[in-house]
């Protein structure tokens, strides 16, 4: 019968061998720890590379909508100089408009004996400067005037007695408002345009 005897010291053998353990466990968690920031890093760089993505997209995007607005203000300024110009050109008709009717009222409405020398427009306000043989015929034009359907509101604003070709007769100068139809009948119609004859006669 064999009997063997250890005569190391069983003390460090233990203490080697916590050793080892403890390298192998500090190797294992270094490892370990070297996979999760690896991970780690790969899961957030891809979280990065996806945010950039999408900030490169909405780049995009935003800069297409800030493209279209800017088409968008061109076009309204664009309609916006279309609408003055119409309505400078309605403005143009309408006034142009006016200007015949005015002088057509003008002619229907002059009684005989009077005559006009001059005749100043300033918007609507108009201003007749004339000739007449009494200052009756003056208060009939005014009476014309006031029963057109494009005018309006006569003032008589000075008479006076001057000679003209040797003949006394009154110079006077009336104010008068241009307007629209007063009704639905501001078209002439055969009524409206033998109503300066009775009135002539009347003042005759």
């Amino acid at each position: 019968m064999t009997v063997r005897i250890n005569l190391l010291p069983h003390r460090e053998q233990k203490r080697a061998a916590r050793q080892r353990q403890f390298l192998i466990l500090a190797g294992l968690v270094l490892v370990f720890g070297v996979v999760v920031a690896l991970a780690g890093h790969t899961f957030i760089s891809a979280k990065i590379d996806n945010q950039e993505g999408r900030n490169s997209f909405l780049k995009a995007e935003i800069a297409k909508l800030d493209k279209q607005i800017a088409e968008i203000n061109t076009l309204k300024e664009k309609t916006q100089a279309l609408l003055e110009r119409k309505k400078v050109v309605e403005s143009l008709q309408a006034d142009r408009s006016l200007v015949v009717h005015l002088l057509d009222q003008l002619v229907r409405r002059l009684p005989d004996g009077v005559y006009l020398k001059s005749i100043e427009r300033k918007g609507n306000d108009v201003k007749l400067v004339g000739y007449a043989q009494s200052n009756a015929r003056v208060a009939s034009l005014m009476r014309n005037l006031d029963d057109s359907p494009w005018l309006e509101s006569p003032v008589l604003i000075e008479t006076k007695a001057v000679m003209v070709n040797n003949l006394r007769v009154s110079e006077f100068t009336l104010e008068v408002k241009l307007s629209s139809p007063k009704n639905d009948e501001g078209k002439d119609n055969p009524a409206e345009k033998s109503i300066s004859q009775p009135l002539r006669d009347k003042k005759a």
